[in-house]
């Protein structure tokens, strides 16, 4: 009798991230998945979260138009997608199939940078309690990603999120007021998020947004 192939769920995968594991894969075209759980772990403080001045004036300005779970497929597939200078992807079809259920189930969310009526920038992750993960974001024109991020970072603070992973760090995280911290203290942080009742708004009220917006702009990393 042969061995039934191991398919893994997302009810499988939100039991992962609550233990801290995350998956990627090689590559677009693998189909192997590896879970990680990294000795030093990429987290951005909400309550630390730095915008820049020039970043401050393109949201002031309103350049883009920014949604919530607008259009998710779409999201995932621009992060899963080549670009110059990134070739390649960790973004499997098996995580991209995955990420579409938890959207579906309500446990994963993207928000999105509109210009002209066109997609041009975005970011996804799962929520769990007051955990927000992040998992990928992509951007085809200059500043797109970072007004998602800015997005992003005002709902989560609006709906009573208190962690914000970010699994690593990147030069672009650092500017934000992003951290690493050990895997122990993860843990603990992560733990304690996971108590907490928090909400992920998708339409908050646009001057709660720009209020939130001030005060980060005032916060040092």
């Amino acid at each position: 009798m042969s061995a039934r192939p191991f398919i893994l769920t997302p009810d499988l995968l939100l039991r992962a991230y609550r233990l801290g594991l995350f998956p990627m894969a090689e590559s677009r075209e693998s189909s192997t998945l590896h879970w990680l759980d990294p000795d030093m772990r990429g987290v951005l403080p909400l309550n630390g979260f730095h915008i820049p001045r020039r970043l401050m004036r393109t949201l002031r300005a309103g350049r883009f138009t920014v949604t919530a779970d607008e259009d998710f497929t779409a999201t995932i597939t621009g992060c899963a997608a080549a670009r110059e200078g990134r070739p390649e992807t960790w973004i499997n079809r098996e995580i991209e199939r995955l990420f579409i259920d938890l959207h579906r189930m309500g446990f994963a969310h993207s928000v999105e940078s509109w210009l002209g009526g066109e997609l041009v920038g975005g970011l996804y992750g799962v929520a769990l309690g007051g955990a927000f993960f992040g998992e990928s974001m992509f951007s085809t024109v200059a500043d797109a990603s970072k007004v998602a991020l800015a997005h992003l970072v005002a709902r989560l603070r609006l709906g009573g999120y208190t962690l914000l992973d970010t699994q690593f760090i990147t030069g672009h995280l650092l500017r934000f007021g992003a951290r690493e911290v050990p895997r122990g203290t993860y843990h603990t942080m992560l733990a304690e998020a996971l108590e907490e009742p928090a909400r992920f708004p998708a339409a908050p009220d646009p001057a709660a947004l720009m209020r939130e917006f001030e005060t980060m702009r005032k916060e040092v990393p």
